[in-house]
């Protein structure tokens, strides 16, 4: 009577799955649909069976086991299932699942090849459910795999078959992609609507002030009446043309004028007020400044009170990290601020406080960034002694091996004395000369053989003081290792062209501020008249404050559009989701004593 039940059991189940599955060709084979059954009932009725309908069973538990989240038992099932015995569709199935199941575990690159299974050259053939399923599984596999613009592609693709909350997802999720393409990004011309989606991209992106942010939407929608964003707005570019263009006409400008910051504060006001007075000659309505003394504060709360009452519309400042920290512990501020610091890494500050500062971490990111899109892939690193070197070493290992660089060792930098020893660490020298004894000793005669270092370093980071580096990079030439490239921030760079002083560090790269790689700039060349100090490494913030002013009436539009960038003179300025303004650099080489700067990368 049991055996009897069972085998009607089975023949249910088999008939259940049979009548939900479509009826592709016969070549094709069945889909599996999931029944009303838990995933080991299914297996149960599978049994031992090698059938179609068997293999349709595992199939549909392995694929009840990944919706419940269990993947170790949805790996473990799907690997019973042989998948070169399988009919396309059921491989289509199978592969689609194994992909899924990959990027459940963050590996877009095994889902990419779950995905160039040759069954799917037949997916078209598949319903619609299923060819969806697949093309949503390759475009989040792609964009995990860093490839923003392809899975934008496979999106736009896709999106016709979509409806309801999955179409609007699928909308801001291209927008998500295209918006973080760089603005140069090449239109695809043989696909309409992704040539309109990188040319709003590119048209909000790429102007100016609020107003012609707006303008220049507007345009494209113009432009492009039909195409599907023209339709719907992306969410972003809805809340921007919703933002008020009320001018920006009163501004405080609050620095110390005594202390220990006092003359870093001197600089960034008069690179601040130097960015005013430009905007004025150019015929623009530039806000007014008032200028407040944070070295003289009683409380935050009294100069916020002060500041509103005298028609304040945004801060800039303060520059005191403890200050700083104060307004980032806050719930919310009366008015908009944008700190000229950072708090605590990790610390969520209130919706009304941005922070800019000239972190070290930026530039650590920034080497990650170019090592890796030069071809570097195997890193050592020398940061100084300390915390600060400690800050700048975490940022590098983060970046690079999120991208997939390895870190095989790193050196914190120590007296001149200690140098060669810890280069020779670094290069394990020690272990060839060795090596080379040993031998010597084995044969009992003499070995002309020159310590060898290893041969698996692509690069080495460098921060370092103008005075460090022009000690290592002869340490490196004496330790056998001259030849190994040499990426480092600007602190090796002193803004003076001395070709004398940079004869040392020949071959070297390093990423700098455009104020002190563009000398011609207009701007700079005001400044330089002004104040000569502009010139050497305190130009970094007079660059720094003269991007402030340039910010400030574009806080509401880099927060409506992240992937926004302002090319300053600090850097490409971008910010990022805690809202602290992050640079990108330019990349220059020291050439026979003379710096030379190097064409840009590709985001």
């Amino acid at each position: 009577m049991i055996a009897c039940l069972r085998l009607l059991s089975t023949l249910c189940l088999v008939g259940l799955l049979a009548a939900c599955a479509n009826s592709p060709s016969s070549s094709l084979g069945e889909l599996p649909r999931t029944p009303q059954a838990s995933v080991e009932q299914l297996l149960q009725q599978a049994g031992d069976s090698q059938s179609e309908q068997a293999t349709l069973l595992r199939l549909s538990a392995a694929d009840l086991a990944y919706q419940q989240k269990n993947l170790g038992r949805a790996i473990q099932i799907l690997e019973q299932v042989q998948l070169d015995q399988l009919k396309p569709a059921q491989q289509v199935y199978a592969s689609t699942l194994s992909a899924e199941l990959a990027l459940a575990r963050n590996k877009p690159k095994a889902a990419l090849r779950a995905l160039s299974h040759p069954s799917l050259e037949r997916l078209g053939e598949l319903p619609i459910e299923q060819q969806i399923r697949t093309q949503l599984a390759r475009a989040q596999a792609l964009q995990e795999d860093g490839q923003p613009l392809a899975a934008a592609r496979e999106r736009v693709f896709i999106a016709p078959l979509l409806t309801a909350a999955a179409a609007k997802r699928n909308h801001e999720t291209i927008w998500t992609l295209v918006s973080s393409l760089p603005p140069e990004t090449p239109h695809t011309e043989n696909d309409a609507d992704l040539a309109g989606w990188l040319s709003l991209a590119r048209a909000s992106q790429t102007a100016g002030t609020l107003k012609q942010q707006q303008a220049a939407i507007d345009g494209w929608r113009m432009q492009h009446p039909e195409h599907p964003a023209a339709r719907q707005l992306p969410q972003a570019l809805d809340e921007l043309l919703a933002l008020s263009s009320q001018p920006l006409s009163e501004i405080a400008l609050l620095l110390p004028q005594e202390g220990q910051l006092a003359s870093v504060a001197r600089a960034l006001r008069d690179g601040f007020l130097a960015a005013h007075y430009q905007a004025q000659q150019a015929g623009q309505n530039p806000p007014n400044i008032q200028l407040y003394d944070s070295s003289r504060l009683s409380s935050l709360d009294d100069f916020y009170r002060q500041a509103q009452a005298a028609g304040v519309q945004l801060v800039i400042g303060p520059l005191e990290k403890p200050l700083v920290k104060q307004l980032s512990d806050r719930e919310q501020l009366p008015i908009t601020t944008l700190a000229l610091n950072y708090s605590d890494a990790g610390q969520e500050g209130p919706a009304q406080l941005f922070q800019f500062g000239l972190a070290a971490e930026d530039e650590a990111r920034e080497v990650a960034r170019r090592a890796w899109a030069d071809g570097m892939r195997r890193a050592v690193a020398l940061v100084p002694r300390g915390e600060w070197g400690d800050r700048v070493l975490a940022a590098f290992r983060q970046s690079w091996q999120a991208a997939g660089g390895t870190l095989i060792a790193a050196e914190h930098i120590a007296e001149p004395v200690e140098l060669a020893q810890q280069i020779a660490n670094l290069f394990q020298l020690r272990e060839s000369e060795a090596r080379a004894k040993s031998l010597q000793s084995t044969l009992g005669t003499g070995v002309d053989a020159q310590p060898a270092r290893r041969q698996d370093v692509d690069f080495i980071f460098l921060a370092s003081t103008p005075q460090q580096a022009q000690q290592i990079k002869p340490t490196l030439a004496f330790q056998y290792a001259g030849d190994v490239p040499v990426y480092a921030t600007s602190h090796l760079f002193t803004g003076n062209h001395s070709q004398a002083q940079y004869k040392d560090l020949n071959g070297i790269r390093f990423c700098e501020t455009p104020w002190l790689l563009g000398v011609n700039d207009p701007l700079r060349q005001q400044a330089d008249s002004q104040w000569p100090q502009a010139g050497g490494s305190l130009g970094r913030l007079y660059a720094m404050g003269a991007d402030a002013y340039r910010l400030a009436p574009r806080l509401d539009q880099l927060k409506a559009l992240p992937g926004t960038q302002i090319n300053g003179l600090s850097g490409k300025l971008s910010l990022n989701p805690a809202q602290r303004i992050e640079r990108q650099l330019p990349w220059a080489e020291f050439r026979d004593g003379q710096v030379q700067r190097l064409p840009d990368t590709p985001i």
